[in-house]
C-alpha cells in the first residue's frame, strides 16, 4: 500500500512542482524554436504550443515558396516604398526643371519643396509603424481624426477652396495648398474596417440576422465621404473611395447580396455623373474614338504622352533629356510622370516602376491573407486597393487605357499631400502587418 500511495503521489508531486518542471518546458520550446526563426531547418517536433512553433517555423518557405514569407513580404514592402520614394524625388526634379525656370523660379525648387514633403512624410510613416494596432482601433481617437477630414473637405467649398482642371478639392492656407482628400483616403482605410468590426460584434452578441440598421455607421461613413468628394467633381479620388469601400465591405460578414446591390447603384450613379458632363464625355470619347484634332483639343495631353513614350524606346534618352517636358507635356511632374519615365529610362526603367507596385501589392495581400486579426487584414486590404490601384489607374491613363482622370502616382507623383499621406499609409500598413503571428516573432526576437 505504501509504494502504491508514492506512485500515486508522484505524479502529483511533479506536477504539483509547476513552478520549476513548467518554465523549464517552455524554455525548452523557445531554445527549440530561435534557429528556425533564423531561417535554419526546422526539426520535426511535437510542440504543445502549436501557434508558437508555426509563428517560428519559415522551412515551409523555400524555392518559390520564398514569394509566400510574411516577412520577405514585411521587408519587401518597405523596401519597395522607399526605392520609389527616392526614385521619385528624383524623376520630380527631372521632369519640373524646365517648368521651374520658365515661372521664374530655381530650377531646384520643386524637388526641394517635394523633399521637404518627404521628410515629413517618413516622419509620419515612423510615428504610424512604431504604433501599435491597438491604437488604431480606438473608436473615439479615429472617429475625431476622420471628423478633422471631412472638416477640411468641407472647406474646399468655402473661399478657401481652390478649383484646379475643373475639380473643387483643394483648399489654400497662406503659401500651403492642400488636397484633403488624401487624408480622407487613408482614414477612411482605418474607420471603416473598425465600424465594421463593431458592428459585426455588436449582431453577433444578438444571435440575430444582421439588419442593414447593424451598419448604419460605416454605412453613413462612407457615404458622407464620396458624397463630399464627389460634390466637388473629383472623380478619379471618388473612385478610389468607392473602391476602398468595396473592399472592405467585401472582407467583413456584410451580406453579399447587400453589397452587389451597392456595387451596381455605385455604378448607375458615376455612369450618370459622367453622361452629365459634357467634360468628362468628351475625355472618354476621346480615349476610345480618337481625335481628328489631337493636337489642340482635348486629346492634347494624351497625345504628348504618346509621344513622350514613343521617344523613349527601350532605354529611354538619358535622364534629363526629355523634350516633352519643354512646356509640351501638362503637368509632366504630377499626372503624367510616368511618361518622362518611359521616355528618359525607356521601356525598361517603365517596366520597373510598374514591378515595383505589383511587389508592393503582392505583399500587402500574402500579409493581410495570412493575418489571423480580422481588422488588420481588412486594413491592409483596404490600403492594397487605395495605393496599388491608384497606380495602376494612373500608368493605364498615362498609356492611353483609360481616360484622364487627374490621379498622381503614389511616392512618385510631386504634390505634397499626396505623398505625406501615402507615406503615412505606409507606416500604418507596417504596423498591421506586425500583428501577424511570423512578423510579430520576428520582431519580438530583434
Amino acid at each position: 500500500m505504501a509504494g502504491t500511495e508514492r506512485k500515486r503521489r508522484e505524479p502529483r508531486t511533479a506536477s504539483s512542482d509547476g513552478a520549476v518542471e513548467a518554465p523549464r518546458r517552455r524554455y525548452a520550446v523557445r531554445r527549440r524554436s530561435q534557429p528556425t526563426a533564423q531561417g535554419a531547418a526546422a526539426p520535426r517536433r511535437a510542440v504543445s504550443d502549436k501557434g508558437a512553433g508555426e509563428a517560428l517555423d519559415f522551412a515551409q518557405y523555400r524555392g518559390w515558396r520564398m514569394f509566400l514569407n510574411p516577412l520577405w513580404c514585411y521587408h519587401g514592402f518597405f523596401a519597395c516604398v522607399l526605392a520609389l520614394t527616392l526614385f521619385g524625388l528624383v524623376m520630380v526634379f527631372s521632369s519640373s526643371s524646365v517648368s521651374m525656370v520658365a515661372a521664374g523660379a530655381s530650377p531646384w525648387a520643386q524637388l526641394v519643396s517635394q523633399s521637404g514633403f518627404a521628410l515629413l512624410g517618413f516622419g509620419l510613416m515612423a510615428i504610424g509603424r512604431f504604433l501599435p494596432l491597438r491604437a488604431y482601433g480606438l473608436p473615439k481617437f479615429m472617429y475625431g481624426l476622420y471628423g478633422v477630414c471631412m472638416t477640411l473637405q468641407l472647406l474646399t467649398f468655402s473661399p478657401l477652396g481652390v478649383e484646379v482642371y475643373g475639380n473643387r478639392g483643394w483648399i489654400k492656407l497662406g503659401p500651403v495648398q492642400l488636397q484633403p482628400a488624401e487624408s480622407l483616403k487613408l482614414m477612411l482605410c482605418i474607420v471603416l474596417p473598425l465600424a465594421l468590426q463593431h458592428a459585426q460584434a455588436a449582431h453577433r452578441r444578438s444571435g440575430a440576422q444582421p439588419k442593414l440598421k447593424d451598419y448604419r455607421l460605416p454605412l453613413a461613413l462612407f457615404v458622407a465621404a464620396v458624397g463630399l468628394v464627389i460634390c466637388g467633381k473629383d472623380l478619379g479620388t471618388c473612385m478610389i473611395l468607392v473602391f476602398i469601400g468595396l473592399v472592405a465591405f467585401a472582407a467583413s460578414d456584410f451580406p453579399k447580396k447587400w453589397l452587389a446591390g451597392g456595387g451596381v447603384a455605385a455604378l448607375v450613379f458615376i455612369t450618370v455623373f459622367v453622361v452629365t458632363s459634357g467634360n468628362r464625355m468628351s475625355r472618354i470619347l476621346a480615349t476610345y474614338r480618337g481625335c481628328e484634332d489631337g493636337a489642340q483639343t482635348v486629346c492634347y495631353q494624351s497625345t504628348h504622352a504618346r509621344y513622350a513614350i514613343a521617344s523613349g524606346g527601350m532605354f529611354g534618352v538619358g535622364i534629363g533629356n526629355s523634350r516633352e517636358k519643354w512646356n509640351y507635356l501638362p503637368a509632366a511632374h504630377n499626372d503624367f510622370i510616368y511618361a518622362i519615365i518611359c521616355e528618359e529610362l525607356g521601356f525598361i526603367g517603365g517596366l520597373l516602376v510598374l514591378l515595383l507596385f505589383v511587389v508592393i501589392g503582392w505583399c500587402m495581400l500574402v500579409v493581410a491573407v495570412k493575418t489571423p486579426n480580422r481588422f488588420a487584414s481588412s486594413l491592409i486590404m483596404c490600403m492594397t486597393i487605395w495605393i496599388v490601384g491608384q497606380a495602376l489607374i494612373n500608368i493605364a491613363v498615362v498609356l492611353g487605357l483609360l481616360p484622364v482622370m487627374g490621379l498622381p502616382m503614389p511616392f512618385v507623383s510631386a504634390g505634397g499631400t499626396s505623398l505625406i499621406m501615402c507615406l503615412a499609409a505606409a507606416g500604418v500598413c507596417m504596423s498591421a502587418m506586425r500583428s501577424q503571428p511570423q512578423i510579430r516573432a520576428e520582431r519580438a526576437k530583434a
